[in-house]
């Protein structure tokens, strides 16, 4: 018999509240390839010893020039030198010009860059410039300035990008390909990061079976292939975490109790599917307060009303319904959030787009309801036909959900909130 009393369904905003207080950032750094920290968080700001670029560079193919030297389109000016990227030419004399390519040092001395475009390159064999300051001529290749240039045009100064001692990337940056790239241009090659999650992940359910252990032509009645264990595996790895797949519990609560007690003695955190409804059968909620304490259960959300936090031991227990949508959903608007939070990240807010409904939803829920939807090519969202949340298919189809308030019908032309599925599995 259920020992925890009835009571009100727990609104998302609350239960979301209570579940990130318990999500105290876990202490353990590592020291890791930059190569390899895609999905990491830093455990500490990354301060940069030099700037980038380090020097001023062209941001084009063209002539580096002294602006000074040019009045007036037609002008000539001979070209003294060739600075490709990765040398180092000399200070460019007054009356001359510079071949310069894209990311090459700008000479001393020149204040600007002339697209080659912009110029009319002229092989002077045997041509005589009398451009020199001097007076004397000077014998070489010539250009025809076609448009006048402005102080510090097409020149990336140095700095520009990062300064020396600035902190690049702050301590609870999430680390993706651009963050990886911005610390390797200023010289790092290892990030000290926080350590991973460990999660223990197991599904209960005496129907589940893995694809592969029995052909669809040989399923027993009432058997259904074990969905959960595969996105909440990907899901786990795509959060940073060091999964640990403890498979199929049976629904038993000795078998229900034995598993806890195993997972909490190596793990952070212990995310079950199934099992944590009120019937016979779900055997892990009650063995969750057998072994430790169970604070939250039951949110006010369609679909993934049946979800569980506690702990078993010093171990974090996370529950999740069985019903595939359901578990999909509540992973996404609450197991990541916290995850996101044991890696010392603060800000796990969604954001959300206000968009046009082409469809009605006319039977409104008392819960908060997230509806599988996808974008139309006139800006505007089509509803899955189906919102059962044992269909899965509606999660592949659509791409994204609305988010939409307790107890409010949809009429087409309204607008509606919109989170892409994008914004929670980047």
């Amino acid at each position: 018999m259920d020992s925890m009393p009835r009571q009100a369904l727990l609104s998302l905003d609350q239960a979301l509240s209570d579940l990130l207080a318990h999500a105290k950032a876990l202490t353990g750094v590592e020291t890791i390839p930059v190569m390899e920290a895609d999905g990491r968080v830093l455990a500490q700001d990354l301060v940069s010893q030099l700037q980038v670029p380090p020097h001023d560079n062209s941001a084009m193919d063209g002539y580096a020039v002294r602006c000074a030297d040019l009045s007036q389109v037609g002008d000539l000016l001979p070209v003294t030198q060739r600075i490709a990227a990765g040398a180092w030419g000399e200070a460019l004399q007054p009356g001359s010009a510079a071949r310069i390519f894209t990311g090459a040092p700008v000479p001393a001395g020149a204040d600007a860059v002339l697209m080659q475009e912009d110029c009319t390159a002229i092989e002077a064999s045997g041509a005589v410039s009398t451009a020199a300051t001097d007076g004397t001529p000077t014998p070489g290749p010539l250009i025809r300035v076609a448009v006048l240039p402005t102080l510090g045009q097409h020149i990336r100064r140095s700095g520009e990008d990062v300064t020396r001692g600035a902190v690049v990337l702050p301590r609870g940056k999430r680390l993706g390909p651009a963050e990886l790239g911005l610390a390797a241009s200023i010289g790092s090659d290892k990030l000290d990061v926080v350590k991973r999650p460990r999660v223990a992940l197991f599904s209960t359910g005496d129907e589940l079976i893995m694809p592969g252990s029995v052909a669809p032509a040989d399923m027993p009645p009432g058997a259904i292939y074990n969905s959960n264990r595969f996105f909440l595996h990907a899901l786990l790895r795509r959060m940073g975490c060091a999964v640990t797949d403890l498979g199929i519990v049976p629904d038993q609560r000795a078998a229900t109790i034995a598993a806890l007690q195993s997972a909490a003695l190596s793990h952070d955190v212990i995310l079950t599917s199934g099992g944590v409804s009120v019937g016979e059968e779900d055997h892990v909620k009650p063995a969750v307060q057998a072994l430790g304490t169970l604070d939250l259960w039951q949110i006010a959300i369609k679909p993934g009303k049946p979800f569980a936090y506690g702990r078993v031991a010093d171990c974090h227990f996370l529950g999740l319904p069985g019903n595939p949508v359901s578990s999909f959903m509540t992973f996404l608007l609450l197991v990541r959030p916290f995850l996101l939070r044991l890696q010392g990240i603060i800000d796990t807010a969604m954001q959300s787009y206000a968009l046009r409904a082409d469809f009605a939803w006319p039977k409104a829920d008392k819960r908060r309801e997230f509806l599988r939807v996808r974008r139309n090519a006139v800006g505007g969202l089509e509803l899955f036909a189906n919102q059962s949340s044992g269909v899965l298919t509606s999660a592949v189809w659509g791409d994204g959900v609305v988010d939409n308030p307790p107890g409010c019908a949809i009429s087409p032309g309204d607008t509606v909130r919109f989170i892409a599925f994008s914004e929670w599995l980047a």
